[in-house]
């Protein structure tokens, strides 16, 4: 028997059949992911902050406490803070997790900017994390990876962004990739779950499981550090999991 490739693989569990793939227009609204992940991914990491933070590298000013509380990662930030998975995620792949913005009266409880970059790395380093006591989690430091990035609910809770940084030190913004679309914002105190689907040759990233982007990219990264990433908010986050697409 032929073996499928990660892309005919979903074309088999879409209910539209294969021609769904065809074009960056294609719809992916009948894919389910959880049965895409319970037929197709074997868990390779997982964490539920229920111990420690070992699987993790916190880059962050003095400003920002980051610590396990009630067994989630907790990133109460006053400048900055990215929260960095120590092993590297290639394709095919699913990165899951909840994340929440706390809103409890905290002077940096915005109820915005649930962030997160992956597919990242250092252009021109072997060791990713040698450049983080610089880095420091000054968000322009990043802008000469080479990473995905979504903002979600940032700008106050009213964009959700995806943006591709090409190593270059740019930031591109695709119009069809400003979303102000209200199921796609942050609900206080209320945890969205996030799914990163990356293929060989398409991402799809769903919000409680409705789909929020397809991600069609001409030379698409297949390998990279996932983080949580935040600026003056206070954000939650539990139930983190690495499944490979078998």
């Amino acid at each position: 028997m032929k073996k499928l490739t990660p892309l005919a693989l979903v074309c088999a569990l879409a209910l539209s059949g294969c021609n769904l793939f065809a074009s960056s227009t294609s719809n992916y609204q009948d894919l389910d992911p959880n049965k895409l992940i319970a037929e197709q991914g074997t868990l390779l990491y997982s964490d539920d902050f229920s111990q420690d933070m070992q699987q993790w590298v916190i880059e962050k000013t003095d400003k920002t406490q980051v610590t396990i509380i009630d067994q989630a990662l907790d990133m109460d930030d006053g400048a900055g803070v990215t929260v960095w998975f120590k092993h590297a995620i290639s394709t095919p792949s699913v990165i899951e997790f909840n994340g929440t913005v706390v809103v409890n009266g905290g002077a940096n409880d915005r109820g915005t900017d649930f962030n997160f970059f992956w597919m990242a790395e250092e252009p021109g380093s072997s060791d990713f994390f040698a450049k983080s006591k610089w880095r420091g989690g000054d968000m322009r430091k990043y802008d000469p990876m080479q990473l995905y990035y979504i903002g979600y609910g940032a700008n106050e809770n009213s964009t959700t962004r995806y943006r591709r940084y090409p190593g270059d030190g740019t930031r591109p913004l695709l119009p069809e990739y400003d979303v102000t679309d209200p199921q796609f914002m942050n609900v206080p105190n209320q945890a969205t779950n996030i799914k990163i689907i990356s293929l060989d040759d398409v991402t799809l990233i769903y919000s409680n499981d409705n789909l929020l982007y397809q991600i069609r990219d001409d030379a698409p990264f297949r390998s990279g550090m996932f983080g949580f990433r935040t600026w003056k908010s206070h954000l939650r986050a539990d139930d983190f999991k690495v499944y490979q697409l078998n």
